[in-house]
């Protein structure tokens, strides 16, 4: 590997806490064809000047990194999954095989998903579809360029092997995933250690937190669930205004960073529709799309219920009291980012969010077309009465950014599940991967006029 002596950083901080994890191998695979490397993300952490053979070795065998962790761990977790509580739980297809500071100097994690069986497979063969890695790209891709805090997928490489699915035609490809994140530290974690009644590893845990992921040199958990409060309630303000639904917001898939990450049956709302969900086994729409601030706070207040252990009962309930202000303040914020109008900072932006989101609701316009015309603050004049609420609401903001004339003559970029399969199609048939780099293209496209 080439040297990196100021970009690429070690710093394997999580070997200090042995009770997280177990030291796993990583799955021998067939073959290793990459799909996907995403340099941009790999430049932040001092990896984008790896040859496509050292990638591979790196990043697909799992050689370790030069001064990083010299094994694989899988994560050890709890978590509530439906609100149901289960002690199961762990990396079961996944691990971390190395940390590393990024160019501001946060810590970052290099993950898996289908990177084989681990002590917490259960029944499962550790492995994922392609199918799967390439809707993990799509997302993570779209989210980053929507303003949301999301893991980032680093590697797509496919791994010769044939995989039996029951929601696929089967057998189907498989590939193993690398995603660059802040952290891997669940609310699930602190779960498992509550449970065990594990109070030394728990304050073990708030420090290696504040210390790593919020570079807070202080100890108190009530700290810690506060900055959590604050950065879980950005995450659902900015699902929220990317139309986004994660489908599967369980404890053990909430990071403490506030960074979203392990993407399965997501899709994006093509409407303003608080019933909508994603997951089809979600059908009591426990995590439908106008149930996910509630579904992130409820999962915030088990993190406070896990903090017991180490803190008393009425700092940790006036911290949590904060997610619901701060969720308005940061949906606010998120809402007139994606209008691209400077904020004025009282009451008219939240007038202004309320006022947003009801005539979207009322009106069911096209979420994508919508968010791409009112960019700037305009309510185009043929669009009718029915929107005459926002006009009026509008009056007075200044917009944010000029309209890139090259992005907004053309049509909006959005990511509908019709799209992603057309997307996956050509690739199932006949191996065409032209249509899924053009969308990464124009993601990222989006993204810059939108910055």
């Amino acid at each position: 590997m080439p040297e990196h002596p100021q970009a690429y950083r070690p710093d394997p901080a999580i070997a200090s806490l042995p009770a997280l994890w177990d030291e796993v191998a990583p799955a021998d695979f067939p073959a290793t064809t990459l799909r996907f490397r995403n340099d941009r993300a790999a430049a932040q952490v001092g990896l984008d000047t790896l040859s496509d053979a050292e990638w591979i070795a790196r990043l697909a065998r799992f050689d370790p990194l030069p001064g990083n962790l010299p094994r694989p761990l899988a994560l050890r977790y709890h978590g509530h999954q439906f609100r149901s509580y289960n002690p199961d739980l762990g990396d079961g297809r996944g691990f971390t095989f190395a940390q590393l500071r990024d160019g501001t100097g946060r810590l970052m994690d290099l993950g898996t998903k289908g990177s084989g069986q681990t002590p917490y497979s259960r029944f499962g063969d550790g492995r994922l579809t392609l199918k799967g890695g390439v809707r993990e790209v799509l997302a993570t891709e779209m989210l980053e360029a929507l303003g949301v805090p999301t893991s980032r997928t680093l590697s797509l490489v496919e791994t010769g092997e044939a995989l039996e699915r029951g929601d696929e035609p089967s057998p189907t490809r498989s590939a193993v995933l690398v995603r660059l994140s802040h952290g891997h530290i669940r609310i699930g974690s602190f779960q498992r250690l509550a449970f065990e009644r594990d109070a030394d590893t728990m304050r073990a845990l708030v420090g290696y937190v504040l210390h790593n992921l919020y570079r807070d040199d202080g100890d108190d958990p009530v700290r810690l669930l506060t900055l959590v409060v604050e950065r879980t309630a950005r995450l659902a303000g900015r699902y929220m205004a990317a139309g986004f639904v994660h489908g599967v917001l369980n404890s053990d898939n909430i990071n403490v960073t506030g960074e979203s990450f392990d993407y399965g049956p997501w899709r994006f709302a093509p409407t303003w529709d608080p019933g909508f969900t994603a997951a089809y086994f979600d059908q009591t729409g426990l995590y439908a799309f106008g149930r996910q601030p509630e579904a992130i706070g409820w999962d915030v207040m088990q993190l406070a219920a896990s903090l017991r252990l180490v803190a008393e009962s009425q700092p940790l309930i006036e911290a949590l009291d904060g997610f619901a202000p701060a969720y308005e303040r940061e949906v606010t914020a998120a809402l007139l980012w994606r209008l691209g109008v400077v904020p004025r900072g009282d009451a008219a932006d939240r007038a202004l969010a309320a006022t947003l989101e009801t005539t979207l609701r009322t009106t069911a316009a096209p979420l994508d077309r919508a968010w791409f015309d009112l960019f700037g603050g305009g309510v185009p004049a043929a669009w009718g009465p029915e929107w005459d609420a926002l006009r009026a609401a509008l009056a007075g903001y200044a917009p944010r950014k000029p309209r890139d004339a090259a992005y907004w003559s053309g049509e909006p970029c959005a990511m509908l599940i019709d799209e992603v399969e057309a997307i996956w199609a050509p690739i199932a048939q006949g191996d065409d991967w032209s249509r899924f780099h053009a969308k990464v293209a124009a993601i990222r496209a989006m993204g810059e006029a939108l910055a």
